[in-house]
C-alpha cells in the first residue's frame, strides 16, 4: 500500500480571489515575495516531461483543468491529480478504468470512482449547488447509461442540480410522456441515444429549452458506431437543438454548464444595471 499523498488544498484563483490577492499586495497586507509565490503557477505548471497543468483555466473558462484518463499511466494521473489538488476543491478524471481506479484509490484514499460513469473525483470540501438552473439528462436505454452518468457526475461535481431520467427511448413514447411536467420544468437537457437517435428531436418538440444530443456508439451494424444518431440529430427537424460529439457526456455537461453559467452572468449584469435591485 502507497500512502496518499498529504494535499495542501488553498482555494481556486477566481476572479474575485485574483483581485483579493492583487488589492492585499497594493495595500502591504502581504508581501509582494508572498504574491508572487501565489501568482508563479497561475499559468501552468509543468510535471515532469510528460504534464503542463494549467492552473489558469478556471480564470479564463470558469471550470478547473479536467483529467482525460485514457494514454496516461497511474502514475502520470496521481502526479496530475496532486498539482491541481492544490488549488481546486474537486478534481476529475474521466474515462478510467476499473483496474486503473483501485491503483489510484491505494494510493489517493479520498479519491472516488464513480464505475458506469468512469469517473475518479477528488473532492475536498462539501459539494454544493454553485449555480441557478437544472440539468435534466435523459437516455434513451439502459445500453446508453454510461454515457449518460458520465454527463450527469460530471455536471453534478461541477456544482450544477442534476435530474436524471433512464430509459424513456422513442420505442415506449408513453415512458417519455408520463415524465412531461419534470422535462419541461428543466432550464437545459442532456438527450443521450444510440441506434437511430431519434430522442433528441422528440423532447425539443416538447420543451422551450436548449437540448443537448449526445449520440452513442450503441447499434447494431448500420448505426456505423455512433454515426447513424449523431447524422440523425445533426438533422433534427426541431429547433433548439444541439449536438456534441459520439459518446462525450462530458462535453455535454460542459455544455450546459457554460449554459447556465451565462444565464446566471446576465442576471448579474441585470442586476446592477438596476441599481441592486432584481429586474
Amino acid at each position: 500500500m502507497v500512502s496518499g499523498p498529504v494535499f495542501q488544498f488553498s482555494a481556486p484563483m477566481t476572479p474575485d480571489s485574483l483581485q483579493q490577492l492583487l488589492t492585499a499586495i497594493a495595500s502591504g497586507h502581504i508581501s509582494s515575495q508572498e504574491g508572487f509565490e501565489q501568482l508563479k503557477h497561475l499559468s501552468f505548471q509543468a510535471i515532469d516531461d510528460f504534464a503542463k497543468v494549467d492552473h489558469q483555466r478556471q480564470l479564463r473558462t470558469g471550470f478547473p483543468e479536467v483529467v482525460w484518463g485514457p494514454g496516461k499511466t497511474p502514475e502520470q494521473i496521481e502526479q496530475i491529480i496532486q498539482v491541481l489538488a492544490v488549488h481546486n476543491p474537486v478534481v476529475l478524471v474521466t474515462r478510467v478504468e476499473p483496474e486503473v481506479a483501485d491503483l489510484l484509490g491505494d494510493r489517493i484514499p479520498l479519491l472516488q470512482y464513480y464505475p458506469q460513469a468512469r469517473i475518479c473525483a477528488l473532492v475536498q470540501t462539501p459539494l454544493q449547488i454553485k449555480y441557478s438552473g437544472t440539468i435534466g439528462v435523459l437516455s434513451a436505454g439502459t445500453a446508453d447509461l454510461p454515457v449518460a452518468e458520465e454527463a450527469a457526475i460530471t455536471a453534478s461535481l461541477c456544482g450544477f442540480k442534476v435530474e436524471k431520467l433512464w430509459d424513456v427511448g422513442v420505442a415506449g413514447i408513453h415512458r417519455l410522456l408520463s415524465h412531461r411536467e419534470l422535462i419541461q420544468a428543466m432550464d437545459v437537457l442532456i438527450v443521450v441515444a444510440g441506434m437511430e437517435g431519434a430522442l433528441p428531436s422528440v423532447v425539443a418538440g416538447l420543451v422551450d429549452c436548449p437540448v443537448i444530443g449526445v449520440p452513442t456508439s450503441v447499434g447494431y451494424g448500420t448505426s456505423f458506431g455512433g454515426v447513424a444518431p449523431l447524422l440523425t440529430m445533426l438533422n433534427s427537424c426541431a429547433v433548439g437543438v444541439g449536438v456534441v460529439n459520439i459518446d462525450n457526456g462530458f462535453g455535454a455537461a460542459m455544455l450546459a454548464g457554460q449554459i447556465l453559467r451565462t444565464v446566471d452572468r446576465l442576471q448579474s449584469k441585470s442586476t446592477m444595471a438596476n441599481g441592486g435591485q432584481g429586474g
